[in-house]
């Protein structure tokens, strides 16, 4: 009788938790099963990089021989599994039991783990890196010269178009590049996972300072680090290409989170570190002053803050320069061209302006690119005004993160992973779901816009890439639609293959 009662209440909880829509499957469960997927999907993508990556010049196959073909398919196979995991990931986080954010974390390094051991994959700037890491190991001005006045075979690594261009880097993170450089003798195999590494050590830090930027700024930790670490562009740009933005936001976000402390000394220090590494950082100094004078609008208090902030950035500048021994013409650098075909909204609309001028016979077509990109970087200084002098003010570290995404918007040229730059910090501090929604959307859109070569897409190459992609598709479709058929079935559990035992009467 007693079995028999406790049976007919567990049925009756259970029509009731059915009636209200409550999951009684337990959250931990889809939370392992997110991570799964992930893993599953960047395992996939990592072992389809073996063959269509951006691999050195002796191993990379013809895109058309079959095992080229055929990892390109599983690269994005295991792409669309990764962005379908994240996802669901973030559902699961806005649910009744989200995920701590020391579980998110374990699940960063989990799906960053296969990442870490394939080859280059979505950009050939690792090998860039590498290069101008030996060429200040061997005392040549990496400003003025490029990768090919280096000589060797590594140069034949380095993309073509920066064979004779300069670093558009900092001392900061050309002395990183010369210690791996110097530590692995510039040898490929070795120098490529000594600047996947410096990339790791980045990508640590932002997963740092994110859940304490977020607490700082009264948003969710644990969504931060979704959108902002977990996001398939860190995993895809930041860990598999080894790009050095992760160094840069890296340094960027503990540099605000010092600031945000009360260190602002401190704080302006690592904010200068970052820029030395990639100039769009500098404008987290903005962030450091904001915060130094928490909203006190005295000329003299701002004033302060503003010269302290000043005093520090300086000489951070000069002892850096110093250490790296690489000179000042890192600030001539800042103007290094950009490729003419990439595909910034300036850059596109300069493009189309000099070839309708062209075919007019205008001889004004060869200014169409710099007067776009001119007229770009008017509209950079206007949103940058905007941000930082409406009413009301938006929060410093906000601020920050949507300037830096109108830099990577509305400058001369754009990839993926710039996009990075802004998107770090609005996902620390953005102030309502919906923002962090159409964040994730772009991100989602732009995980898949690159090749793992790193090269110019074909017909062929699209062709495989969404066969991949659809793959992927149609095989969440089908689990999806077998995980329906367990549950029409009368498992309240959700679990497949298992029933709850009938009350007994």
């Amino acid at each position: 009788m007693v079995s028999g009662a406790r049976g007919a209440r567990r049925l009756v909880v259970t029509r009731r938790c059915q009636a209200a829509r409550v999951p009684l499957v337990p959250s931990s469960v889809d939370f392992r099963r997110c991570r799964l997927l992930g893993l599953i999907g960047s395992t996939v993508l990592a072992a389809g990089g073996k063959t269509a990556g951006a691999l050195p010049v002796g191993d990379a196959l013809s895109p058309s021989a079959a095992g080229a073909a055929l990892g390109l398919v599983g690269v994005y196979f295991g792409v669309v599994l990764l962005i379908a995991a994240w996802v669901l990931m973030g559902r699961e986080i806005r649910g009744p039991e989200p995920p701590t954010p020391r579980s998110l974390l374990l699940v960063l390094a989990l799906w960053a783990a296969p990442l870490v051991l394939a080859p280059p994959l979505f950009s050939r700037d690792v090998y860039s890196y590498l290069a101008q890491g030996a060429m200040v190991d061997a005392h040549i001005d990496v400003y003025a010269y490029g990768p090919a006045r280096l000589g060797g075979p590594l140069v034949s690594e380095v993309a073509p178009i920066w064979r004779h261009t300069g670093a558009p880097y900092g001392p900061v993170f050309l002395g990183l590049a010369e210690v791996t450089a110097d530590l692995t003798r510039a040898q490929v195999p070795a120098g490529v996972m000594g600047m996947r590494f410096v990339a790791l050590l980045g990508v640590a830090l932002m997963a740092a300072a994110l859940p304490r930027l977020a607490r700082h700024c009264g948003t969710d930790p644990a969504a931060a680090l979704w959108l902002g670490a977990l996001n398939p562009l860190v995993l895809l740009h930041l860990v598999a290409g080894a790009h050095n933005d992760a160094v840069m936001l890296g340094l960027l976000g503990v540099g605000l989170v010092a600031a945000s402390g009360r260190w602002f000394i401190l704080g302006a220090v690592l904010v200068t570190l970052a820029a030395l590494v990639k100039a769009p950082a500098a404008l987290g100094l903005l962030a450091v002053v904001a915060l130094r004078v928490r909203g006190r609008t005295e000329r003299r208090r701002v004033l302060r803050a503003a010269l302290t902030t000043a005093a520090a950035a300086l000489a951070t500048t000069v002892a850096a320069t110093a250490v790296a021994g690489t000179g000042y013409g890192w600030i001539g650098a800042l103007k290094t061209p950009v490729s003419p075909q990439n595909w910034a909204l300036t850059s596109v609309l300069g493009r189309v302006t000099g070839d309708l001028l062209h075919h007019a016979g205008s001889d004004l077509a060869r200014f169409a690119a710099p007067a776009w990109h001119g007229i770009g970087m008017v509209a950079t200084l206007i949103a940058l005004l905007v941000i930082w002098l409406r009413r009301p003010r938006p929060a410093p570290v906000y601020a920050v993160g949507l300037s830096l995404a109108a830099i990577a918007v509305l400058g001369p040229a754009i990839r993926p992973w710039y996009v990075l730059w802004g998107l770090f910090l609005i996902a620390a501090a953005a102030p309502s779901s919906s923002v962090r929604r159409r964040v994730a959307a772009l991100s989602g859109v732009l995980a898949l816009a690159a090749l793992p070569s790193g090269g110019p897409i074909d017909t062929q190459q699209l062709a495989l890439a969404v066969s991949g992609g659809a793959l992927a598709v149609v095989v969440l479709w089908q689990v999806h639609q077998a995980g329906r058929r367990h549950q029409s079935t009368g498992q309240p559990t959700g679990l497949p293959g298992r029933r709850e035992p009938e009350p007994s009467v």
